[in-house]
């Protein structure tokens, strides 16, 4: 790993000092990892001190988007170690998103490096607590200056990190969006960009003021079948099955969400991916059938779903937190942290700078 490590990141790490409150993604780590593509091939990164970005008013990033990113988390195992999950995964769905976007691909090997170094120098920031974690958020863009609509010839890979709490603690109430549509088939929705969030605000700016925490999206096909909450996956417990809506297009194809499945499996359940009709759902909830509702992703894990609003109705889940989700969390985080046996092979250790 040919990086180069600026010799301030000592003295910036040193003054460092976590706020005792958390919170999700407020307290940024005082390193990150900068690489650059210019003249069609990628310098192989350094560590510096995390400070503000220097970007010309008429880069690409700034006036077409051209931008994607990756959320993922580095543990403290129960050795004091430090260990990232799937991050091959993480890697290869950036490459995939870097290219939806006419974006070059950050290599594989560049990609681990960065969060390895990043995850590597800020071990002793892990948080101790189980459930909290350094979330890393690795990023690209393009920093061509010009006003063309056309790729940009110039771009800039970065990963920083933030000691963090879980993204959403306790039950969830969610909001039926059926009037906006957060992507759509053929779009970017199953890319992971800033532009598909940004759709989400104006619909979590409403449900807010309802008293609701997340909204839960439609098919922009046929505004029927249930997609995805802004930044999470779907699952449902009926009949004593977990059901989660098959990926069509416009749903982002979330690590947890895939680690869930194996999981679930494992465990003995029956995993069924297909469209979910959100009427059908919602009669389901009423009459019972439906015992349990939870979200996934990495910043939250699973939060448990409460209450599913549409129109003036509320319908409430028998179960939340529902026993599946809570065996289905811990399941996941004793791995992620090292108390349970990796089975899959998902944790990556790294070693430490003392």
């Amino acid at each position: 790993m040919s990086i180069y490590i600026d010799p301030e990141i000592a003295v910036s790490l040193r003054g460092y000092e976590a706020p005792e409150k958390l919170g999700f993604g407020t307290a940024m780590a005082p390193v990150m990892f900068r690489a650059i593509w210019q003249d069609g091939c990628w310098s192989s990164g350094e560590l510096i001190p995390y400070a503000p970005l220097t970007v010309d008013p008429a880069a690409k990033v700034l006036h077409y988007a051209q931008s994607c990113f990756e959320g993922m988390k580095a543990y403290r195992t129960s050795e004091g170690g430090a260990a990232l999950f799937r991050p091959e995964m993480n890697a290869a769905r950036m490459a995939y998103s870097a290219k939806r976007l006419c974006m070059p691909p950050v290599p594989e090997s560049l990609f681990l490096d960065g969060v390895r170094v990043v995850t590597a120098y800020c071990a002793g920031l892990l948080p101790s607590n189980s459930g909290e974690s350094l979330y890393l958020r690795p990023f690209l863009m393009g920093t061509q200056p010009d006003l063309t609509v056309s790729a940009s010839n110039a771009y800039e890979f970065y990963v920083i990190a933030s000691p963090s709490e879980a993204y959403h603690s306790g039950n969830m109430r969610l909001w039926v969006e059926r009037e906006d549509a957060r992507a759509a088939v053929g779009g970017t929705g199953d890319a992971k960009v800033g532009g598909n969030y940004a759709s989400s605000l104006l619909s979590i700016g409403r449900l807010k003021e309802r008293g609701y925490d997340q909204s839960l999206w439609l098919s922009p096909s046929n505004r029927q079948s249930i997609d995805e909450l802004s930044g999470m996956n779907f699952f449902a417990v009926i009949d004593g099955a977990i059901y989660t809506p098959a990926l069509n297009g416009s749903i982002l194809e979330g690590i947890t969400r895939y680690s869930l499945i194996q999981l679930a499996e494992g465990l003995g359940y029956k995993v069924v991916e297909r469209a979910i009709p959100i009427d059908e759902l919602l009669e389901q909830a009423a009459s019972g059938d439906c015992s349990e509702a939870f979200a996934c992703g990495t910043a939250a894990i699973i939060s448990p779903i409460s209450v599913i609003g549409d129109g003036d109705r509320e319908y409430e889940l028998a179960d939340a937190p529902g026993p599946v989700a809570e065996r289905l969390r811990q399941a996941l985080l004793d791995i992620q942290e090292g108390r349970s046996e990796d089975a899959y092979g998902w944790m990556h250790s790294v070693e430490p700078v003392v």
